[in-house]
């Protein structure tokens, strides 16, 4: 399972979180931080990516177009880096079944 963290989420949590979540990307990492949502949605789906956000926006187009890709919305409002790192720690059993479920297109944390 590869994570790819959106702008809105730090690009320390793909170290941070590697052993669990190996082959993960930062939109920084592929020279996406820039582009629109439209554009790292693609290459999250093209790539095989779990698209991970607090965005909304991701959120709701899965509700449109399903997966690919799958999206997991961290729903904690202003919160350091290691609070996301502790929670998709806590949530790691959740996010694999997630994961498996070829009927899921979004998880909800927070």
């Amino acid at each position: 399972m590869k994570f790819l963290f959106d702008h809105n989420l730090s690009h320390r949590l793909v170290r941070s979180l590697s052993s669990l979540y190996p082959d993960s990307a930062h939109v920084r990492d592929v020279d996406l931080h820039t582009e629109d949502d439209e554009s790292v949605w693609n290459y999250a789906a093209l790539h095989g990516f779990v698209l991970v956000s607090k965005d909304a926006d991701f959120h709701q187009r899965s509700f449109v177009r399903g997966a690919p890709p799958k999206v997991i919305w961290i729903r904690l409002g202003n919160c350091r880096t290691n609070q996301i790192e502790a929670l998709l720690r806590a949530h790691v059993q959740e996010v694999e079944a997630f994961t498996r479920d070829e009927e899921a297109t979004f998880l909800a944390l927070g």
